[in-house]
């Protein structure tokens, strides 16, 4: 997905405006937190979720009303939920002060040097959708979330803004806008547990005195198609009452000039961004499965999974693989180079379905025919991890594997006989390899000592000659001890020859990985058609921004009542 280009067309501003605290003398607070989510519904309304974080400071006046403007009054007031802490706020009405709502908190006033979280849930409001400036297929909705005062919040806070889009469009058909400024050039995506392909922007360190401005494109046939408008209906928010002017700059004059100037910088820079965007996704092929709502950890699943899941470089990948196949006695490396993998005939049994496929695709005649097997193996097992995953959390199940990772790591290093430390290398290696510091870490474990190298090493390596068949087993990792008839290497020659087997055998076995990873990544997670971001003007209320073509209006009606 590519970030869209700026034509002078209109789409909607969703101008969800700043929720202003109630008149103190001292006024003094922060938000710690803010999460918001933007249902587009496919009957033509929006919804709106608000999650937000306050911190009251200390000696200042208790935080008891929370006006929250909205983008125009077709909400109704009996539908909007609020709650505070878990005990629902009852006290709703229009507000005097914005276009929207007055929250009164009443005993549940955020009292000086107390937190409290404050949820807003606004349904059912219309007249947002309107007509892509690029695609008549699709309509446009965009969202500027709330912001407060710099008088009155200090600090940075942590910002999530989710767009849920309407059912019934697949992966490569909804279309992003451009993210603001701090927040990434590429949303997070996924799909609700109801199917919902949805996009995340977050920024820790977002400053909750600047609004920021969000948008989407989604294919005009799955909403109904009579609420699409053709422009936006109201007037450009007023420029009075105590707003407009930072540092003697009058706003009504600056803006229309920095617009028209932003038209000539902003190619320049998301251009750039953008292929830098484009590098990236090129390694992110993990179709993403990320459920809201989707709660617990997956256990269960394999080192190569696992990998799979942490979104692993497939050099990696693939030689976890050729250890795990060659580790059942199932293939041996004849040739390094030219690479040379012989399938052990026949098969042993109780192989997972990557290996089978892994295999079949060393049985291929040429190395073309082999790297597009591996591809489809490799598609197999995304979709595999993505389908596993579907219902958990992908958060908690990453922390929980790279966990793993650490442990795995921890007992290898801590191992106090070189008889220990290579038995448990041995058990552990395919975790091991998936730290990002794996070469660091793979030189210094083993930087000094000798290593014992394992029973089937020389299926690995073609230089190591075969173990006699009376040798005996390698000491187990209880720390019985025995002299090692088994081959042996110097740890540092060792940690080279795992550190540079990675690339030497993927380069050997597909060629270009940078082509083989894309090739994975156009089908695994197809990023969509772009569409264009356009300027827009449309009603609204205090502090807010709105555009038409280089003619920019703003009001910034600060303090609160």
């Amino acid at each position: 997905m590519k970030k869209l280009s700026i034509t002078l067309l209109l789409v909607i501003v969703l101008l969800v405006v700043t929720p202003v605290v109630a008149f103190a003398q001292n006024l003094s607070f922060q938000v710690d937190q803010e999460f918001v989510v933007v249902y587009v519904n496919p009957d033509g309304t929006v919804d709106i979720d608000y999650e937000i974080f306050f911190s009251n400071d200390a000696g200042a006046d208790p935080i008891d009303f929370v006006d929250l403007g909205l983008p125009n009054t077709t909400y109704r007031i009996t539908d909007i939920f609020a709650e505070i802490g878990g005990t629902q706020i009852t006290d709703i009405e229009n507000s005097p002060f914005v276009q929207g709502i007055a929250v009164g908190l009443g005993a549940n006033a955020i009292q000086p040097g107390q937190s409290g979280r404050l949820r807003i849930f606004v349904p059912g409001i219309r007249n947002m959708f309107f007509e892509d400036s690029t695609d008549p297929n699709y309509a446009s909705v965009q969202f500027q979330k709330n912001w407060f005062g710099s008088e009155f919040v200090s600090g940075a806070s942590d910002v999530s803004v989710t767009f849920v889009l309407p059912p019934g469009m697949q992966p490569e058909d909804p279309r992003w806008h451009a993210a603001p400024s701090g927040f990434p050039d590429e949303p997070e995506s996924g799909i609700t547990e109801d199917g919902r392909i949805f996009y995340t922007w977050t920024n820790e360190n977002a400053s909750p005195s600047r609004g920021y401005l969000f948008g989407a494109s989604v294919l005009r046939s799955v909403i109904d198609d009579s609420v699409v408008q053709a422009e936006p209906v109201g007037p450009p928010p007023s420029s009075s009452g105590g707003g407009g002017f930072l540092g003697g700059i009058d706003f009504d004059d600056f803006f229309p000039g920095l617009c028209c100037f932003g038209f000539i910088l902003f190619p320049i820079v998301t251009g750039g961004l953008s292929s830098i965007a484009q590098r990236q996704r090129k390694f992110q092929y993990l179709a993403p499965k990320v459920k809201i709502g989707g709660h617990g950890i997956k256990r269960g699943l394999t080192a190569v999974e696992s990998a799979i899941l942490l979104e692993q470089p497939m050099d990696k990948i693939l030689t976890m693989i050729l250890f795990s196949v060659i580790k059942k006695n199932a293939a041996t490396v004849k040739s390094r180079d030219p690479l040379e993998v012989e399938v052990i005939e026949p098969t042993p049994e109780g192989l997972r379905t990557y290996e089978e496929e892994f295999l079949l695709a060393f049985m291929e005649g040429g190395k073309k025919a082999r790297s597009k097997a591996m591809q489809t193996m490799m598609i197999n097992l995304v979709k595999g991890v993505g389908k596993k995953m579907k219902g958990f959390s992908v958060k908690e199940t990453e922390e929980y594997y790279r966990d793993i990772v650490d442990r795995a790591w921890v007992q290898v290093s801590e191992a106090e006989t070189p008889e220990v430390k290579s038995k448990l290398y041995e058990e552990y290696m395919e975790w091991t390899m998936m730290d990002r510091d794996y070469e660091d870490r793979t030189r210094d474990v083993f930087r000094t000592g000798p290593v014992i190298l394992p029973t089937w090493w020389h299926r690995y390596d073609p230089g190591v000659p075969r173990p006699a068949a009376s040798a005996p087993s390698v000491p187990s990792a209880g720390g019985r001890s025995s002299s090692p008839a088994l081959p042996t290497l110097p740890g540092s020659d060792f940690a080279v020859s795992m550190v540079q087997g990675v690339e030497s055998f993927a380069a050997g076995a597909v060629g270009n990985l940078t082509s083989f990873t894309t090739g994975v990544t156009k089908t695994t997670n197809p990023p969509p058609p772009p569409s264009s971001r356009s300027f827009s003007s449309g009603g609204g209320s205090s502090c807010a921004c709105a555009c038409a073509g280089c003619a920019c209006a703003c009001a910034c009606a600060g303090g609160g009542r």
